[in-house]
Formats: C-alpha cells, sequence, structure tokens
C-alpha cells in the first residue's frame, strides 16, 4: 500500500497547521522493512559464543585467584634447607647499645618464619647464626632456674606433677595463646617432617615472626590499653592504634620504648597512633584528655595496681597498700634486719595504706598534655587542683608517683636550681661544700644528673619512673600480662585467704610474688624489656610443657601450683578463630586469598555478636551460658564450617582425598582438635563410615554426611572449647 501523503497548502503558515500536519504525516508513514539479514546466522552465534566463553575464563580465573590466594607449594614454604646461608631475615630480639648489666642475659637466635612479615624489623641480624636454641647458655640458665623453682614449689606443697604434655598439645597451646587459632593441617604436615626434638621450638618462632602474631598480640595489648570500646568518635581512631601496635610488635620494639612513646605521646591522633592513649579520654572533658582515667588506666596497666577507690577518699579498709615494699628494696633481709631499719629514719621501703593524694598526685602527670585543636595533643606544665574530702577549697596539686619515689627525676626548677647553685659554688672556689649541699637536696638514690636530659616534662619524668630498671612493680606487672596471655589466667598468689588466683591487674605489694614470676622478672630486666625473650624463657619452662592429665586426683592447688596445666575456657575470639580454621586446610594468614580473609571476617565478628565478648575483661573467669552453647550447636559458624563445600572446607577436602575410612577419622582429629584420635574414638568413628553402617541409619545416610556429623561433634566437644 502506498504511503498518504497529505495536501498542505502554502498559504496557511500559521504555526498551529504546521504541527497539525506533520503531526498526521508520522502516523501515517510506515518505517522501512529489511527483506534479508546480511549477517549468516553461524557467524552471529560464533561471536556470542566467544563472547561468552572468554567471559567464563575470566570468571573462573578470578574465581581461582580468590580461592588459591597464590600460595606457594606447602613444602616450599616449610622448608628451611633452601634459606641461604648468607640470606638476611627478620632480626626479632632488639640489642642493647651499651653492654647490660651482669646477671641472667639471653643470646640472640634468629627464627625462621611461616610466613612472610611485611612489617620488617629495623635491626636485622645474619641467619648464619644457629637456629637451634640448645647452645643458648642464657636461655639454658634460666629454664634451669625455673625448674628448680617449679619443683621446689611442688616438694614444699606436697603434691605430684604430670608428666610432660606431646609435642602436639605443646603446640596447640602455642598457637592459642600467640595467634588465637588451633594449628592448621598444613602447619601439622610440615612440623611432622622435623625431628620431634625441634618441632615446638620451630613451632614457636614461625609464630613469633608471623603477621598473626603482631596483629593478635596487638588486639590483646590495645584492649588493656585503652579499652575495648569504640571511644570518641572524632578524636580516636582505634584501628590506627591497633595497627600502630602491630607495627611495634613487628619490630619488637621494647617494652620500655613502648611505654615511653604511649605515655609522652604528643600530635594528631590520625598522625601519631600512639596519641589515641589520650584521645580514648576526650569524651570525659571538654576535648582534653581526662588526667583521671588516665591515671587509673596507667596503674591498672603498667604497674598492675589498683588505686580506683583512692579518687574520692582515703584507703579506710585497708585494702591498698603502698610504700616501698621489702621484697623490693631489702633484697632479701631477714627480718631482724627489717625490724632494725623500722625504727629508724631509712625506712622508705615501709608499707602504708593509700591516700587521696596518692591517686591524685599522680593524675597531676597527665594534666600536662593540653589539646592544641589542629596541632593535636601538646606536652605543658602540668597543672593541677583538686579538692579532697572534708576541705573547703581546691588546693594546687604537685605530681608525684605513689611509691620507689626516689626514682623519680626532680622537676625541671630543681634541675636547674641545683644547676645555677653547682655553678656559683664553683666560682666563689668552695665545689666541695656546694656538692654536699646537692646531695642532701636530692632524694635518696636519685639518678644523676648526667644521666638525665637538662629538661624533662612532667610526662617524661612519668616515663622515666615506669621504665626504671629498678621500678620492680611495673616490671612485674608486664610479666604478669604476657603469663596470663599464655596460660588463659594470671599467676597464683599467697593471700590472707590460702593460695588463690590472682589478678592480671590487681598485684598486691604487701606480698612478694612467687620465685617464677620473681625470677621472670629479673630475667625480663636483664633482656632490656625484651617481650619476644621473655615467651621463650616461658613456653620453655615445665610449668607450660606440663600435661594437664595425670594418674592422681587433680585438685584446684595442683593447678594453681602448676603441677598440672591449668584447664582454661578458650576466650570469645579463640573459640571463633580455632573453629574457622578447623574448617581450612591451609593456614589462614595475611596471605590467603581475599575471599577467604573477607569470610574470616564477616564470620568472626557475627559469631563474636552472638556468642559474647568481655571486652577488657577477658580474663574473668565465667562459666559457659546457655547462650553460648546454643550459638555453638545451632550457629552459623559451626554449621558453615561442618557443612559440605567441596571449595573451601576441609571436611570436603578430606572427604575427597583421603585413602580409607581410618585416614579420614585422623585427618579429622588433627584438623580439629589438633591430636591423634584414640584407638576406641578411632574404631568407632570408622565404623561409622562403612557402607553397612550408614545403610542401617534410618534413612541411609551419604559418606559425607557422616563425616560432616564428625566434623561438627568434634566443634562441639568440651575439649574443642578448652584450653588443656
Amino acid at each position: 500500500m502506498p504511503p498518504i501523503e497529505p495536501t498542505i497548502d502554502p498559504s496557511d503558515e500559521s504555526p498551529d497547521s504546521f504541527e497539525e500536519s506533520s503531526l498526521v504525516t508520522a502516523e501515517l508513514v510506515s518505517p522501512p522493512v529489511v527483506d534479508a539479514e546480511l549477517v549468516p546466522g553461524w557467524k552471529r552465534a560464533l561471536a556470542s559464543v566467544g563472547r561468552w566463553g572468554l567471559l567464563l575464563v575470566l570468571a573462573l580465573m578470578t574465581f581461582g585467584f580468590l580461592c588459591s590466594g597464590l600460595s606457594p607449594d606447602p613444602s616450599e614454604i616449610f622448608d628451611e634447607s633452601r634459606i641461604s646461608p648468607t640470606e638476611v631475615v627478620q632480626q626479632d630480639d632488639s640489642i642493647s647499645d651499651g653492654a647490660g648489666p651482669d646477671g641472667i642475659v639471653f643470646d640472640n637466635v634468629a627464627g625462621a618464619s611461616i610466613e612472610p612479615v611485611s612489617l620488617r624489623s629495623s635491626q636485622q641480624e645474619s641467619s648464619s647464626q644457629p637456629n637451634s636454641r640448645k647452645g643458648d647458655a642464657g636461655l639454658a640458665l634460666v629454664a634451669k632456674k625455673l625448674e628448680e623453682q617449679w619443683r621446689a614449689e611442688l616438694d614444699s606443697r606436697d603434691l605430684d606433677s604430670a608428666p610432660m604434655a606431646d609435642w602436639m598439645t605443646v603446640c596447640r597451646r602455642l598457637s592459642l595463646a600467640l595467634v588465637g587459632t588451633g594449628l592448621s593441617l598444613e602447619e601439622i604436615r610440615s612440623l611432622q617432617r622435623l625431628p620431634e626434638a625441634d618441632r615446638v621450638e620451630t613451632h614457636r618462632e614461625r609464630l613469633l615472626n608471623s603477621d598473626r602474631f603482631h596483629h593478635y598480640w596487638a588486639e590483646r595489648t590495645a584492649r588493656y590499653l585503652v579499652g575495648a570500646d569504640e571511644g570518641p568518635f572524632i578524636f580516636y581512631r582505634g584501628r590506627r592504634f591497633r595497627t600502630w601496635l602491630a607495627e611495634q610488635y613487628a619490630k619488637n620494639t621494647r617494652y620500655d620504648e613502648l611505654v615511653r612513646m604511649l605515655i609522652t605521646a604528643e600530635g594528631v591522633w590520625t598522625d601519631r597512633p600512639e596519641v589515641n592513649f589520650h584521645t580514648v579520654t576526650f569524651d570525659s572533658g571538654e576535648n582534653a584528655p581526662d588526667p583521671i582515667r588516665l591515671a587509673a588506666r596507667t596503674t591498672r596497666a603498667f604497674l598492675g595496681v589498683r588505686i580506683d577507690c583512692l579518687q574520692c577518699h582515703d584507703d579506710f579498709l585497708g585494702n591498698v597498700s603502698l610504700g616501698d615494699a621489702s621484697w623490693i628494696m631489702a633484697c632479701g633481709a631477714d627480718d631482724e634486719a627489717m625490724n632494725a631499719a623500722a625504727g629508724t629514719e631509712d625506712a622508705s621501703w615501709l608499707l602504708r595504706e593509700g591516700s587521696q593524694e596518692d591517686f591524685h598526685s599522680l593524675a597531676a602527670f597527665f594534666t600536662a598534655a593540653t589539646s592544641e585543636g589542629v596541632q593535636g595533643l601538646k606536652d605543658k606544665r602540668a597543672d593541677y587542683e583538686y579538692q579532697y574530702l572534708y576541705e573547703d577549697e581546691t588546693v594546687p596539686v604537685e605530681p608525684n608517683v605513689p611509691f620507689l619515689r626516689d626514682l623519680l627525676p626532680p622537676r625541671p626548677e630543681r634541675q636547674r636550681e641545683q644547676t645555677d647553685e653547682k655553678d656559683d659554688a664553683a666560682e666563689q672556689g668552695d665545689a666541695s661544700e656546694a656538692s654536699a649541699e646537692h646531695v642532701v637536696e636530692q632524694p635518696k638514690n636519685a639518678p644523676e644528673s648526667s644521666e638525665l636530659p637538662k629538661y624533662l616534662s612532667d610526662r617524661e619524668r612519668l616515663a622515666y619512673w615506669l621504665t626504671h630498671r629498678e621500678n620492680k612493680p611495673a616490671a612485674r606487672a608486664a610479666v604478669t600480662r604476657v603469663w596470663t596471655l599464655l596460660f588463659g589466667q594470671p599467676p597464683a598468689i599467697e593471700t590472707d585467704h590460702g593460695f588463690q588466683v590472682g589478678e592480671v591487674d590487681n598485684l598486691p605489694l604487701d606480698s612478694p610474688p612467687s620465685p617464677m614470676i620473681e625470677t621472670l622478672t629479673e630475667a625480663f630486666i636483664e633482656s632490656d624489656f625484651n617481650v619476644r625473650k621473655l615467651i621463650r624463657c616461658i613456653t620453655d619452662s615445665p610449668a607450660f610443657r606440663v600435661s594437664s592429665r595425670a594418674d592422681f586426683d587433680v585438685t584446684e592447688q595442683h593447678e594453681l601450683a602448676m603441677a598440672v596445666f591449668p584447664v582454661t575456657h578458650l576466650r570469645s575470639e579463640q573459640v571463633a578463630g580455632a573453629a574457622i580454621q578447623s574448617g581450612r586446610i591451609k593456614t589462614i594468614n595475611r596471605d590467603s586469598s581475599f575471599l577467604v580473609q573477607l569470610q574470616q571476617f564477616g564470620s568472626l565478628t557475627d559469631f563474636l555478636k552472638r556468642y559474647g565478648d568481655l571486652g577488657e575483661d577477658e580474663f574473668t573467669q565465667q562459666p559457659v551460658t546457655i547462650t553460648q552453647r546454643l550459638v555453638m550447636l545451632n550457629g552459623k559458624l559451626i554449621s558453615e564450617t561442618a557443612g559440605p563445600n567441596p571449595v573451601l572446607n576441609a571436611s570436603s577436602h578430606i572427604e575427597m582425598f583421603a585413602r580409607d575410612d581410618e585416614d579420614v577419622v585422623r585427618t579429622s582429629y588433627l584438623t580439629v582438635l589438633n591430636r591423634e584420635p584414640s584407638e576406641r574414638e578411632l574404631a568407632h568413628f570408622a565404623e561409622r563410615l562403612t557402607r553397612e553402617s550408614r545403610e542401617k541409619n534410618d534413612p541411609p545416610t551419604s559418606r559425607k554426611q557422616e563425616i560432616t556429623d564428625l566434623t561438627w561433634a568434634l566443634l562441639n566437644s568440651s575439649e574443642f572449647a578448652w584450653n588443656h
């Protein structure tokens, strides 16, 4: 049908008539019709197949990259013979600038790393030094002394000790304490290729040099330094602070240096992460650090002493004993000598009850840290006033420390006055008299002027006192923290109520620590406050290597005296970490694929939200709740870990590649519980995997379902959720 063309009068030039005629034309004119396709059908089909094939290949390559992580062969990771003798490895022991004092010392030994460390240490040493620690005379001396004290403690209490644990149990303890997870099957197989005598030591050195240790211990350290709360939104960056701590652990920064950096931090909290130690308290004041909270946090974190109650009143109940305890200053003097000194003026070591002044004089140090807007935290002169109980007005409070005041350097004015007096006396030719007068003005055993800088701010004075080598309570608090992280509970102490478990942040000054803790404290000081050496020393002791099982009735006194390893419930993050690792054959670390790390982060966050987290009070022993048991029995994490997943889950890999049913049971036990099954366990579960046994079930079950049930049962066992 030919198109209909309307007739338009040229004389009608009105806009309305033109638009109407155009509309009629558009409606009547039909589109052109294509007679035939110009491109053959087979070519279009081939192009479509090519495009979809290319897309499929790219998708498979991406998925393979995410799942595999492009990790090297495990034999190449753990083959320590491939390391060149001239290769430089990470240095994990800081070296003192000067010669250390006589006493218990450690030798620097490099350890092979299980995984590459991205946060490299600034100090390195050659790997030509022996990897074995058998020739380390310093550690051998400490280990021998600890063993003698351990056996003497058991003999004094008339207790028998359990035998030493097997290497796999000790390695599981190390993994739970240092990285918060159990052993992976990859780690177990690599250690089985080594001589049994070297397996524990090799595994410990790999963990100490891994990123997992740096980040896990940074998280644990941040909890008692700044708490587990989010803090003020603008002025606190918790993730930056934890990352900074991980960098310090990677560099093996000395503990005393770490404390000094935290106490004297200056700058913006985003540029200088250590400033977050102060800015986390900004929500208590007017955009300024809260000296009250900082004083309480400092005493708990760095001194292991609770003096919070002294904020409002003196100690009326005798709960806080301050002063220089005899076990710190008397150095083992007998009772007769101490009684004789008590009647003289030289009795600075005597204990006394705490007062309000003790707390607020310590808080006065932190008023020197003031906020300067965009410039961040700046250091000024401490200016602190407080109205004590029963007083009518506020009074200025001078910065001071609650005990061992002889170790605190004088304030800047005093330093300058003493220098001016010495100069004037020298000009008058009376240097000897000025020297004698100078000695009288200084406190007894005060640091020499030549040992200190010309000017020390108030916070620097506090940091100097906290990290002084003679401040044993501070070093004892650090040793107690490390001990608690390794054992899961603080060391036991003698109290008026008997031998009982102590507290990590409430160490009494009125009674000496146990001989083992005192030895570790001295060794920690002599090693220049090296945390890794302290970890090696504790984990080499028989208290850490002893078994939790014995052929006699185990009582609470056996666990307190370390006659057996104390059985403690795993913390929330340890339960989650061990469960997530149990679902993988390979070790989950920062070299794992992005997909695995993302899944680990999501599963861990969701599990902790449902399971519960004690926060900074994570070492408080509490019974397992019904909610926690239900989360383990019916929770998403456990079901996904045990369920079939041929791409990621260990249970599916075991089902596909195990040689026989017994091999399935053995591998499952190694993956989840990090031990070999007993003969009875092996026979029972191997029988359930046979075809005849599966067909007897109602309804019949598959082999895959039986392996899933086995993994689920092991994850919900009491053995999995407890450190033993």
